[in-house]
């Protein structure tokens, strides 16, 4: 997975017979931060970001622009500020600009009375806030499991912001059916976030379609059948194999695209052109949310169904934040008051990765049907993919504007299993033949219904509320955290003073 390095240094004191005694203890506290860091930063794929230390700690102007300068050759795009003693706060400016002063910037402190790390922490974090950047601040030991966890926590939202701020959203078609909720609206968008777009038409991924190698075809087609056997419903109208090869034809094609045009995730109109001549993209869009394909595993790429923008880049944060895992998109589809649960579905594009959060595709796909796709809607055929999502926690999100101002709505939920005849009939109320997460929200349903922006709702595995949070607050968005099931004691001081 893509990632980017991480800055470690350390500010000190600027008197030479104060730093000349504390220099080795400091270095070996930068180094155990180090440590610490990359055995906690690990990815689904194995990959980890680069730590790099400073050579030394900033105690003198000039070594404030050597240490700064080293960081920003190795190419650090986050900042972790290591406070270990009373240091002098001036130094952090000829450090911090060489540097850079965009990157994510983290104030990390003991607690220490004999020598007041927070006292320089205070000093130099109030320096860099009189002027506008938005920090944090951890306070805690080095061994200290909670700090660990706040810190990895903190890191895993910036390397988030730092590897989405100079990605490209290619848009195959434009968003779906004129889902304004779904567009990507430039200005605000590049302002918070940094990330553009490029839209393609989708008669070049139709002609792209038919130039993509018939033999790959082939092999994509016979492993899905090897996988699914008499789950793969084919009905010699809606669903044969030409019609599966179509929608790998598509996959291809996209993958393809991506690689070209330097798309790290995309979206996919679909309705109406795919849909109606082609083919439905829902196999294209699982397979390119998988881990893996026939070829063996991959890097999930997040793709949105329904060209819907603010689904992509709210799916391709949460795949930082957890490490690299697939992401959800589900339309909020139905609730079951009796039994407070959300059948969460649309026609598409759930990873069958969520089958049993497995990396063995064998696993999930022996819980996955193909069916023909509904002819009412998708003309054009192919399988639609159905399966229901394996129990565990979940957190969802969403990225949305008000009044042209970002926010990030978060709730914590789990997806639930039910009873074989409790999960049919709520499945028959909705489409059989779709994939469905039936989830219990973190939250009450009238808060849901109230505060939720859109029609379409994203999740990753397990708790990643406070690193969206601080991912947010990193760049200005404001976090909605729904339920209340992870507090967020208080506003940054920037949302209590700023406009």
């Amino acid at each position: 997975m893509r990632t980017t390095p991480i800055g470690l240094a350390m500010l000190n004191d600027e008197r030479p017979h104060v730093h000349q005694r504390n220099e080795v203890e400091n270095m070996a506290i930068l180094n155990r931060w180090a440590e610490v860091l990359r055995g906690r930063l690990g990815n689904a794929d194995g990959s980890a970001p680069q730590i790099i230390v400073g050579d030394e700690t900033v105690k003198s102007v000039r070594t404030a622009q050597t240490v700064g300068e080293q960081l920003r050759r190795a190419g650090c795009r986050t900042i972790v500020m290591v406070y270990n003693v009373w240091n002098f706060p001036f130094l952090v400016w000829p450090f911090l600009n060489t540097v850079g002063r965009a990157v994510p910037v983290l104030s990390l402190s003991n607690n220490s009375g004999a020598y007041p790390g927070n006292v320089g922490m205070f000093a130099t974090d109030g320096a860099l806030r009189q002027t506008g950047l938005r920090s944090h601040r951890i306070i805690g030991d080095v061994e200290d499991e909670t700090t660990q966890v706040k810190v990895v926590e903190w890191l895993r939202g910036a390397q988030a912001v730092a590897n989405l701020r100079n990605e490209v959203y290619g848009l195959y078609g434009g968003h779906s059916m004129g889902m304004e909720t779904g567009f990507f609206h430039l200005v605000p968008t590049i302002k918070a976030l940094g990330t553009t777009v490029y839209q393609i038409d989708q008669f070049w991924v139709i002609e792209r379609m038919n130039m993509v190698d018939g033999g790959e075809v082939r092999a994509g087609r016979m492993w899905l059948e090897q996988l699914l056997g008499d789950r793969l419903l084919y009905d010699g109208v809606i669903l044969t194999p030409d019609r599966l090869e179509a929608q790998l034809r598509l996959y291809l094609a996209i993958r393809e695209l991506n690689e070209e045009n330097g798309f790290d995730y995309c979206g996919i109109k679909g309705q109406r052109e795919l849909t109606e001549y082609i083919c439905i993209a829902d196999v294209a869009e699982m397979l390119l949310n998988d881990p893996y394909d026939w070829n063996g595993p991959k890097e999930p790429t997040v793709c949105a169904t329904e060209g819907d923008a603010y689904a992509a880049v709210t799916m391709q944060l949460l795949k930082y934040v957890s490490g690299g895992l697939p992401s959800l998109f589900m339309d909020l589809r139905l609730y079951h008051p009796d039994r407070d649960v959300w059948d969460l579905c649309n026609s598409g594009q759930h990873a069958s990765w969520f089958a049993t959060r497995s990396d063995d595709a064998r696993a999930n796909f022996a819980r996955i049907h193909f069916h023909p796709a509904l002819a009412l809607y998708f003309k054009a055929g192919g399988a639609s993919v159905e399966f229901d999502a394996a129990p565990g926690p979940l957190t969802f999100a969403r990225l949305a504007l008000w009044d042209d101002r970002p926010y990030l709505v978060i709730a914590t939920g789990e997806v639930l299993e039910l009873p074989e005849a409790e999960r049919r009939a709520i499945n028959a109320q909705t489409n059989e033949t779709w994939p469905h997460v039936h989830a219990r929200l973190h939250c009450s349903y009238d808060e849901m219904v109230d505060i939720f922006p859109c029609n379409h709702v994203h999740a990753t595995p397990g708790d990643q509320v406070q690193s969206l949070v601080q991912l947010a607050e990193i760049v200005g968005i404001t976090p909605v955290v729904l339920g209340g099931t992870k507090t967020v004691s208080h506003k940054p001081i920037w949302e209590r003073v700023g406009p």
